[in-house]
């Protein structure tokens, strides 16, 4: 399996360059086949230059610069148009995400998964200086989306995902514009029937820059996703299913059917939940 890491890069010249490095070597040392894709949405600070230099002495390393307007949605759409693996993680360019998540992710996909989701909140997590205040609407969010589509998982709106090609290929197309692609995402792949993981990840605040998530512009983009998201599992009488959804067999290691829950062992010795 060739995997595609996708990073979505605005103004990240602080960071980008560790970023890029721990994922490429992660995955080298795991002996995958892999690209780095970084898609520069309209950096002013230099991080093109960066990504492109590294990728003068790694072709592993892709620089793309987002042919849409500024906006995270928009650069992510632009990666996962232009990905060339058999599988694709979303990794956040701030140095935030654990490469050894990562290759975790992308074992649960060969193991026989459709997506890969990780929980910054379960037995396992590690979380290092969230902000509180940030925390506290985080924790609201995500009880909420819980509750809405009952799916057992606690962390919808993190952007640190993984899919199978066919999962992106299924939620097309994508609507979201900004931070609410990373709701829209794994909910369109969990209602249209893909099968999911879900396991503790570590997260650590950046170290560098500045966060680009607005959290008062984002409230109601990302209720009008969650909303498209709950009339299409309630109203569509699954047109959208992926293809062969009602003759669907779990795989041998383990996926089960919805709202029942087995523990496997982490690498790691943590658990991790399977949807």
């Amino acid at each position: 399996m060739k995997v595609s890491v996708v990073i979505p890069a605005h103004d990240e010249a602080g960071s980008i360059k560790a970023t890029v490095e721990a994922i490429a070597a992660a995955l080298r040392e795991a002996g995958r086949d892999y690209e780095v894709l970084v898609v520069d949405d309209a950096s002013t600070d230099g991080t093109g230059a960066i990504v492109a230099a590294m990728g003068d002495h790694d072709p592993r390393i892709r620089l793309l610069r987002s042919h849409y307007a500024n906006g995270f949605g928009f650069a992510v759409r632009a990666g996962l148009e232009r990905f060339e693996g058999d599988a694709v993680a979303v990794v956040m360019g701030d140095l935030s995400d654990d490469p050894r998540d990562l290759v975790r992710y992308f074992e649960l996909l060969e193991e026989g998964y459709d997506c890969a989701f990780g929980s910054r909140f379960i037995k396992g997590a590690q979380v290092h200086d969230y902000p509180r205040f940030k925390l506290v609407v985080n924790r609201i969010v995500n009880r909420g989306i819980q509750l809405l589509f009952r799916h057992g998982y606690d962390d919808t709106t993190n952007a640190f995902k993984a899919y199978r090609r066919e999962v992106i290929e299924n939620v097309k197309p994508l609507v979201s514009n900004h931070f609410n692609l990373t709701v829209e995402l794994p909910l369109k792949a969990i209602i249209r029937g893909h099968s999911y993981a879900i396991m503790p990840i570590s997260w650590t605040n950046r170290a560098t820059g500045e966060s680009k998530l607005g959290l008062r512009e984002m409230g109601s983009r990302y209720a009008f996703i969650v909303m498209l998201a709950f009339l299409e599992h309630h109203l569509t009488r699954g047109d959208y299913r992926r293809a062969g959804y009602h003759d669907y067999r779990p795989p041998a290691t383990g996926h089960v059917a919805p709202r029942v829950t087995r523990r496997l062992r982490r690498s790691r010795a943590a658990d991790h939940h399977v949807r």
